[in-house]
């Protein structure tokens, strides 16, 4: 984890760590040492104040709960260098409150005046983001404003909404430069308030099966000779404020804190951090992700089941369309964006006794050398390979981080074009098919590279092939290869109701369920648009199995036009206007419903407008945010002797770092991957439980009824006024509230197949639509402009979804007040019901059924008038004969009900406290009283 992660032995709950930062002003600096008692005392001042000098920060931290404080002192007199101070010990709320008010009376101008204080409130924030520094000294970036996106097992995953940028020099030492403000400016053309994502307890880096994984080690590893010893656990645990709990032998109540390193692949304040992640405490570094995060809500039958979508953008080899293609001198890709789709119950929050799955797919260029020449401005340029590689070094590499990462089989989908009246797209699948050849006969033939190409533009264009047919059937064979993962092993009722396509499904097996082993690997020329909707089939495919081994469903299969897929393809569509905003300057072109071709009229010209958006951002904005994104990563870092950012003609040095030294080892051609990594196929590396991982993750050993390792009163705050807003995550799209159809006796299963007229349109607004639209064709001769705004009206895009249209008194009234005789009226009727019921009425309804039907509706306006004290004769209605047993058939007269002695006495106790009259406490109120003060206060 990023941050501390304090867990029970094989993995209980994960601390949540400092959230809100409180950066105060100040010139004076007060020792904060430690006394016997391990309680925080106060020594004398360092330096002497001045008013009019701001010599010193302090950041102020604290939990969720504001129980646990931690104070880092930032240095101000320094002009270039960083120097900061954390004594790394963990204050109480008043410990905190004492040391501010006494720097607050040490740095006032005059002793006793209060007006003019030395201690002020710079920013409240909640977090650190990183220090930066460009020609002059450092700056702090704080994260000033966040939105909770998601909730997984209890963790919010926040979105950066506003950050602000500090400087921390004052202006006494400070040394002006005249291009610094040019690089401040660059720098903040990265919108950290567009798709940056944190959270203080969830490691956003890695997957939830790693994340998951790690808790779930064998105790002997956590006990290994490679661990600290027990003198430096018990140094460390005493120093980072946490204390020891001996074990006395049982080895199931050890309690360890686990903290591991996150995957900086997605991390994009690495560097940022790099220069204080060895000084500070781990508390204060926060590791962001930049990409996507959705989570929508699915009822199944009142059920909720949370599905979450994170995408997660490689900081390695990172830019814009055109100026970032193929792949570095390292192995890592353009574009490179790994999805992660999460399913959980959501009605059971904990990881330890909840159940989650997850299945993860991967994006990424064409690994080879290659560019696109942007200096013609043509809408597609030519690809050209830069460099010759007959031995697939950087292919090579690519694969072996996936091996090391994802396990084996690394499936390749490729989508490029194969037959072209210019050769364009086809020089790409020319080069990668021949280098996955070459890489695969070096490896064991369980564990070879797969390759599936298939020419999805081609075939999008055919009238007799249905393309979400064929990405169906790569779908399945896709993920029946490589599985997926669930802390759970099999349901009892997949004993009951077996499936036959679950007995072959791929991934390895473990005694608490199933990981997933190797990953899918999508590719078209810019990854965006075809790329989407594979990954989507393939997501598909996945859900159906997550939700049969979640046990919510009897057969792994889903089909369209279900609430459940129109839910997750509205996810999977927002994912992908995302990340094609980041990368192509404009949301996506061809959608699922363009695949379907299902999709209206109206959606060609907002494909053009798209077009043009993204050639207009590639041509005239690329270039500025490709420098943004190199300054904010530090893959260019300014200095005074090298040649400014804007003065350089390209790039290309900056992201092939080997390529100016020779290489001191050169890789072998034959066993081009990782040593030790073929020996644990087809499990991914990084998951393996060796001597090499364990050396990630530091552990030390807590007391396990500290309040820091209790998640619930960290979520829920119990002892406080909780804002549900804040609690729980409201806004999130919910199955029943936007898809269902809101008429009444509909199926509420989200896996029943529904018309896409039915959604949300109510039945019976379509029989007065049509007899309106009857009515007014009768009454007039059809023109032009009534044909038009028909069909517009008719168009799935502009009908209400709640069904309001068919609420309206409107077609109600033209079939009482028009002129026509009762025949007529009886003819549109029958032809009106005809094709919605598909019947037709033998005529109007006889006068004894009118009758009933009258005293049934008068009946129905009489209920809402009675009165309490009224005295009600259903005779005097309708006659009834009363089946309750009650003597009156009524709401308003029960009987009431009957209160136990004990509960009448707490009653008349707690009146008599509200008149000032207190009766004695007995032995049970004393002990629950002191039970409150224990659990809140010791």
């Amino acid at each position: 984890m990023p941050t501390v992660a304090v867990v029970q032995l094989y993995g209980q709950v994960v601390h949540q760590t400092v959230n809100f930062s409180v950066l105060f002003s100040c010139s004076s600096w007060i020792v904060i040492g430690e006394n016997s008692d391990n309680n925080a005392s106060v020594g004398g001042y360092l330096d002497q104040w001045d008013p009019e000098d701001g010599s010193r920060y302090f950041l102020v931290g604290t939990n969720q709960a504001q129980t646990k404080h931690r104070v880092l002192k930032i240095d101000r007199t320094e002009p270039k260098d960083l120097v900061l101070i954390d004594d790394k010990h963990v204050y109480s709320q008043q410990e905190v409150r004492e040391l501010l008010g006494r720097l607050d009376l040490g740095n006032r101008t005059k002793i006793g005046q209060k007006g003019s204080s030395g201690l002020s409130r710079a920013v409240s924030a909640f977090g650190i983001v990183g220090f930066v520094r460009f020609l002059e000294g450092y700056y702090i970036v704080l994260i000033t404003k966040r939105r909770k996106m998601a909730d997984i097992g209890g963790h919010s995953i926040y979105k950066i909404e506003d950050t602000s940028m500090i400087y921390i020099p004052n202006d006494s030492v400070r040394v002006s430069h005249p291009d610094e403000a040019r690089y401040v400016r660059i720098f903040q053309n990265v919108d950290l308030s567009s798709n940056f994502y944190f959270s203080y307890s969830y490691d956003l880096s890695h997957s939830l099966q790693y994340n998951l994984t790690l808790l779930q080690r064998p105790y002997e590893l956590w006990t290994s000779p490679t661990l600290p010893a027990e003198e430096e656990v018990q140094t460390q645990s005493k120093n980072d404020g946490f204390d020891i709990f001996e074990d006395e032998g049982l080895p199931t109540q050890v309690v360890y804190g686990l903290q591991n390193e996150p995957y900086y692949k997605y991390v994009w304040n690495g560097k940022l951090l790099e220069r204080v992640k060895d000084i500070v405490h781990h508390d204060w570094l926060m590791y962001i992700i930049h990409g996507f995060c959705g989570q929508s809500k699915l009822l199944i039958y009142g059920r909720p089941v949370h599905i979450t979508l994170i995408a997660r953008r490689s900081s390695k080899f990172a830019g814009t369309r055109f100026l970032k293609r193929g792949a570095n001198c390292e192995g890592d890709v353009a574009n490179e964006v790994e999805t992660e789709q999460i399913v959980n119950d959501a009605a059971v929050m904990s990881f330890t006794a909840g159940s989650y799955s997850s299945y993860v797919q991967v994006r990424g260029s064409v690994p080879l050398y290659w560019s696109q020449d942007i200096s013609t401005m043509m809408p597609k340029p030519p690809i050209r390979l830069d460099q010759a590689d007959p031995y697939a070094h950087v292919a090579a590499l690519h694969f072996d981080q996936m091996l090391q990462r994802f396990g084996s089989p690394i499936i390749i989908l490729n989508l490029v074009k194969k037959r072209e009246k210019r050769k364009h797209e086809r020089i790409l699948s020319e080069e990668l098919y021949p280098a996955v050849i070459n890489l695969n006969q070096f490896l064991p033939p369980e564990n070879c590279i797969d390759y599936i190409a298939w020419d999805m533009a081609r075939y999008t264009k055919s009238k007799l092939c249905n393309v979400l047919d064929r990405l169906s059937m790569i779908a399945e064979n896709v993920v029946k290869r490589t599985g997926f993962y669930i802390n759970r092993s099999d349901f009892y009722c997949h004993t009951v109701r077996p499936d036959d396509r679950w007995g072959d499904l791929g991934g390895h097996i473990t005694a608490s369920g199933r990981v997933q082993t190797g990953v899918l690997r999508t590719n078209c020329v810019d990854c965006l648009d075809r790329t989407n909707t594979a990954q989507f089939m393939v997501g598909k495919c996945a859900l159906a199995y997550q939700l049969f081994a979640l046990g919510m469903i009897d057969k792994p299969r889903l089909q369209f036009d279900t609430d459940c897929v129109r839910l997750f393809e509205e996810l999977y569509e927002d994912h992908g206007d995302t990340l094609s905003l980041q990368y192509g300057g404009s949301q996506l072109v061809h959608r699922v419903k363009t695949y379907r071709k299902i999709a209206p009229w109206t959606q060609h010209s907002k494909d053009i407008m798209q077009t043009l958006s993204r050639y207009y951002s590639n041509a005239f904005s690329d270039a500025d945010r490709q420098d943004a994104i190199n300054l904010f990563l530090q893959v260019y870092q300014p200095s005074e002797s090298k040649p400014h950012l804007w003065e350089l003609p390209t790039d290309f040095y900056l992201h092939h770092k080997n390529t100016m030294a020779l290489p001191q080892d050169r890789r072998s051609y034959t066993l081009w991957w990782t040593a030790g990594i073929l020996s644990y196929l087809p499990v991914p590396y990084d998951e393996v439980p060796c001597e090499d991982n364990m050396k990630k993750v530091k552990v030390k050993r807590v007391n396990r009824f500290e309040e820091s390792i209790d998640i619930y009163t960290e979520f829920f705050r119990p002892y406080e006024l909780t804002s549900f807003d804040d609690t729980f995550c409201i806004a999130m799209t919910n199955s029943a509230r936007e898809f269902m159809p809101k008429t009444v006796g509909v199926d509420p299963s989200p896996f029943t197949v529904r018309k896409p007229e039915e959604t949300g349109k109510s039945v019976l607004g379509s029989l007065f639509r049509t007899v309106c639209e009857d009515c007014s064709q009768r009454s007039s001769p059809p023109s032009e402009e009534a044909i038009s705004s028909t069909s517009e009206d008719d168009s799935e895009d502009d009908r209400d979804d709640d069904g309001s249209v068919s609420q309206r008194s409107t077609p109600i009234k033209l079939l009482t007040e028009s002129g026509e005789s009762t025949r007529t009226q009886e003819e549109m009727l029958q032809q009106s019901a005809k094709e919605p019921y598909g019947l037709n009425l033998s005529g109007f309804p006889a006068e004894k059924d009118l009758l009933i039907y009258e005293r049934f509706a008068h009946l129905g306006e009489s209920q809402h008038r009675v009165e309490r004290t009224e005295h009600i004769n259903p005779a005097n209605i309708i006659s009834l004969e009363p089946v309750s047993c009650f003597p009156e058939d009524s709401i308003y007269s029960v009987s009431p009900p009957q209160v136990v002695r004990d509960s009448r006495d707490e009653f008349e106790s707690h009146v008599m406290t509200g008149e000032g009259q207190v009766r004695l406490l007995c032995r049970e109120d004393m002990m629950m009283y002191r039970e409150y003060v224990k659990n809140r206060y010791m």
